[in-house]
């Protein structure tokens, strides 16, 4: 699928291709920010007719001062330069990523790939953004199963850095299922079924 953010008649700041091998596995969710003015959002399917989508936008209350993307991660934010890669392998428990990319007002232009074993794609983002300070992207991956590993790539040339979060975003048991944690240890019935 194609995603533009148009804003007035002759101006798209926003650019992304989307490939997703199962949607009803691993659904695509971003945020597209929408500064200074009118602004129309624009999903093309450009797969075969056998290849329908369910597409949804919908529109977010944040109102006023900016909220940095960056702020409460968990992991540290790397630059990656033009030209350059960066992996980010994940555990199988890892149910969901969270991606963040921004410059510092620069183009951003990247590819973002979920593989799943060796060269094994399961979803592919192309993003182009006019200024990645003021439009960054975000988004959630779902990463269900083992061996997944996020692949980032600055497409864009020396002189056009970015800078990238990837860090897990929900946790589950490896099972499909969010993890519990089990407590106590004295309790009735603790370690009846082990062999001493």
């Amino acid at each position: 699928a194609n995603l533009e953010l148009w804003q007035g008649p002759d101006n798209t700041p926003y650019k992304m291709r989307v490939y997703v091998e199962d949607g009803a596995q691993r659904s695509f969710n971003c945020v597209i920010e929408t500064p200074r003015g009118p602004n129309t959002v624009a999903i093309r399917n450009t797969a075969n007719l056998e290849f329908p989508l369910v597409a949804g936008v919908v529109p977010s209350e944040v109102r006023g001062e900016r909220i940095n993307p960056m702020a409460g991660a968990k992991s540290t934010p790397r630059t990656i330069q033009g030209g350059a890669l960066r992996t980010y392998p994940f555990d199988p428990n890892v149910e969901s990523v969270r991606i963040v990319l921004q410059t510092d007002g620069r183009p951003l232009n990247s590819r973002i790939e979920l593989l799943q074993g060796p060269n094994n794609i399961k979803q592919v983002m192309e993003l182009y953004t006019e200024d990645g300070m003021d439009r960054p992207y975000i988004a959630i991956i779902e990463t269900p199963g083992s061996g997944n590993v996020v692949r980032v790539v600055n497409t864009a040339t020396m002189e056009f850095p970015l800078t990238a979060l990837v860090e897990a975003d929900m946790i589950g048991d490896g099972m499909g299922g969010p993890a519990e944690a089990v407590l106590g240890g004295d309790g009735p019935g603790f370690m009846l079924d082990r062999a001493w």
